[in-house]
């Protein structure tokens, strides 16, 4: 079995557009939690967590934007970056060898609104002539496709909150069964926009606004937590083949040793200890690990009731005593539920940790809650410098649980 080197990593986030950017902004504790400004978002009880002074206009030119939906904006940014720190140009690989697996769970979400917005609300009987073809969910990863050259697969991943860490596992996989040489792998997601931000409020899963700091609103672990806080952004990496990346001298950031993906079965939307559980236990036994060898998780961690008390007791029933003594949190606290393309960031931050040595905090943890009882890196960022191994947990509605694992370079 072949293994799996990350040379890439690129990023588009409500913590900044850059690696280098996401992670001050982590080891800071800076949320990028924000109000909505704009009249026609006054509506909405909820706060918004979106990428700061993102140009569209590092992607492509003004006619070519047009045929582009904010969520594919923001991959083809990612995808730019991933690739430039991977070394990669159209001459240094294999277009027939190399594929293209995205995660996004709403695929372009302004495309439609604005649509339906146009068709009901002003009664036109015309919309956008590309409205298909920016709001399909395949339309970033095409791009992709499409700015590298890229002919091999090229597939996109819709599991709900999960939908990019199957793209990346699910990549890993074709890489390692020898059927691709390189894939560009992650999660786009730009749905803050007033329909679909109404139907996620209808769910009651939104958090409440902190009455003292709005960019506080989302508590993960926390007795007082009252729900997630929406967020849209890019992360996407750069998996080679291990022995070609080092032919080539690439900078090898990480190795994905592991991946474990299950299926509830129990409830749409109630998550489950048992399926969670086994996610986890699959991907460590796909590492050909043990549970003592994982030195920080990056937990999904949204800051729903359900979701933060259920994890606490799966991340228990898999690691037993060595769970107390684990680094543990939610990045999700400062930039937000990215949705499609959560995963990827989160994955990504969790390879990053592994340069960085610095494990990310959960914040605005200060309310204890008896259930969730582990240890959450409260409020400050925390050195780290024997960590080795990561594991990224991603669970969705529908139930579909992914698990990452990756290590340091060896």
């Amino acid at each position: 079995m072949r293994r799996v080197a990350v040379t890439g990593i690129g990023v588009v986030s409500p913590l900044g557009n850059s690696t280098a950017e996401l992670m001050a902004s982590l080891a800071a504790a800076r949320s990028g939690i924000q109000r909505l400004e704009a009249e026609e978002y006054r509506r909405l009880a909820n706060r918004i967590a979106a990428p700061a002074n993102f140009d569209p206009a590092c992607v492509a030119d003004g006619p070519k934007l047009r045929m582009m939906d904010r969520v594919t904006q923001f991959a083809l940014a990612a995808s730019h970056q991933a690739m430039a720190q991977a070394g990669l140009s159209g001459d240094d690989f294999d277009p027939s060898r190399t594929g293209v697996f995205l995660g996004t769970g709403m695929g372009g979400a302004h495309t439609a609104d604005e649509g339906y917005r146009t068709l009901y609300g002003e009664q036109s009987d015309r919309i956008k002539p590309f409205s298909v073809l920016l709001a399909m969910n395949n339309a970033a990863a095409s791009w992709i496709g499409l700015e590298y050259g890229i002919t091999g697969p090229n597939l996109t991943f819709t599991t709900a909150c999960s939908s990019s860490t199957v793209a990346i596992g699910e990549a890993a996989q074709r890489i390692r069964s020898g059927a691709v040489d390189i894939m560009i792998a992650g999660g786009s997601e730009a749905s803050l926009w007033l329909g679909p931000m109404k139907a996620w409020e209808a769910m009651r899963t939104v958090a409440t606004e902190d009455p003292q700091d709005p960019g506080a609103s989302c508590k993960p672990f926390s007795r007082n937590r009252s729900g997630m806080v929406l967020g849209e952004g890019a992360a996407i990496l750069v998996l080679e083949e291990w022995e070609a990346a080092k032919a080539r001298q690439a900078n090898i950031l990480a190795e994905i040793v592991g991946y474990g993906l299950t299926t509830d079965v129990a409830h749409l939307t109630h998550p489950s200890v048992k399926g969670q559980a086994l996610a986890m236990r699959l991907a460590l036994e796909s590492a050909g690990t043990d549970a003592a060898s994982v030195d920080y998780i990056n937990a999904h961690g949204t800051g729903t009731l359900a979701n933060d008390a259920v994890e606490t007791a799966a991340i228990k029933e898999v690691f037993g005593q060595h769970a107390m003594r684990i680094p543990v949190s939610s990045t999700k606290s400062m930039h937000g539920h990215l949705l499609g393309a959560a995963g990827a960031l989160e994955f990504a931050i969790a390879v990053l940790t592994l340069q960085t040595r610095t494990v990310p905090p959960t914040a605005n943890l200060k309310v204890a809650d008896p259930e969730c009882d582990l240890d959450y890196v409260p409020n400050a960022a925390r050195d780290c410098p024997s960590i080795h191994t990561v594991m990224s947990n991603s669970f969705a509605f529908g139930g579909t649980n992914a698990v990452l694992l990756a290590r340091r370079p060896l």
